[in-house]
């Protein structure tokens, strides 16, 4: 099974957050077009529809149990949308084969691809894990950047390697930058359609300043912007004037938002670690109605448990049941 990091719900919410609301399409597409002579970079960056793996784990319990009474519906809300497939396994003899084939499988469509594989991860908690050490680390990245080919992607890179990183001494949170400014060159070079994206965190843990202060020194203005939400339940109104607020701090006009929509339907209670009474979000989408926001994903499958429910990762029928209906 594929380990995915659950978030953990840090102090109080931040104070003053903007109110901004979000136009959402229903179904994955293509982005608006540029504003003739508007000079910003915008979301038509990527081009869809996004890629919806056959092999998810939902696609196969849905195909494995057609008599289960919730199967229609885990099948109709969840198992129909595009979601990301997680590289949280140290495999350097398998993964370049994997990524290839997950490119050559996607064809047309826009794959998204979680990489989630730095030491230390998780701090050791329900989601470590990860290579042994730095040098293999980056070379697992050279492989997947090996395997991607010229074929357009999105790149999730690290899940809370900047949120989570205060459990590293001073020494290891500059090496950890460092790893993650190389693997962003690194996965840039496979081509102009590798679109990477790195960790945000989430609107009720650090502030704006804190958390662009760790982008900006992990390379984030090579990358294509930042991520944030992911396995988290916070609102989008809310993650979207978080996002924004970094952006602002980070300082880079050329930067822009990805929010991970898959649970936060009901947004946060507070909790972490498969909370009951969430529901999905917003469908994925590149048509996000905002220059800024590049997309809304669904990164953590819905479903896949954060560590309570069952071990990190595993799909749980009752969680994606509870999710769709609430």
């Amino acid at each position: 099974m594929r380990a995915h990091l659950p978030r953990r719900a840090h102090r109080t919410a931040l104070a003053g957050l903007l109110g901004a609301a979000l136009a959402f399409a229903g179904a994955a597409s293509a982005a608006p077009a540029a504003a003739p002579g508007s000079g910003e970079r915008q979301a038509a960056d990527l081009q869809g529809p996004l890629y919806v793996d056959p092999d998810s784990q939902v696609r196969r319990w849905t195909a494995a149990n057609p008599g289960d009474s919730r199967q229609p519906v885990i099948a109709d809300r969840i198992a129909s949308q595009p979601q990301a497939r997680w590289l949280s396994h140290y495999d350097p003899g398998t993964v370049q084969q994997e990524v290839a084939g997950y490119m050559s499988a996607a064809g047309d469509a826009l794959p998204v691809l979680s990489v989630y594989g730095i030491p230390d991860r998780d701090c050791g908690g329900a989601s470590s894990g990860g290579a042994p050490d730095l040098p293999s680390y980056q070379n697992w990245i050279r492989l997947i950047a090996s395997g991607l080919g010229d074929h357009p992607v999105v790149i999730i890179l690290e899940t809370d390697a900047l949120a989570l990183e205060d459990c590293l001494d001073q020494a290891g949170r500059d090496a950890r930058h460092a790893a993650l400014r190389q693997a962003v060159t690194t996965l840039k070079s496979a081509g102009p359609q590798t679109h990477v994206y790195l960790d945000g965190g989430h609107s009720g843990w650090h502030s704006p300043a804190d958390q662009a202060a760790r982008l900006s020194a992990s390379g984030v203005a090579e990358a294509d912007g930042v991520f944030t939400n992911v396995s988290n339940f916070h609102t989008t109104a809310d993650e979207v004037a978080y996002g924004k607020q970094i952006l602002a701090a980070v300082g880079d006009p050329d930067l822009n938002l990805v929010v991970d929509t898959s649970r936060n339907g009901n947004g946060s209670n507070g909790e972490w670690c498969d909370p009951s009474g969430r529901a999905l979000g917003a469908n994925p989408t590149l048509s996000t109605g905002d220059d800024a926001v590049d997309a809304l994903l669904w990164v953590k499958p819905p479903g896949e448990a954060d560590g309570c429910a069952a071990g990190a990762g595993q799909f749980v029928p009752d969680l994606a049941y509870a999710l769709a209906t609430n």
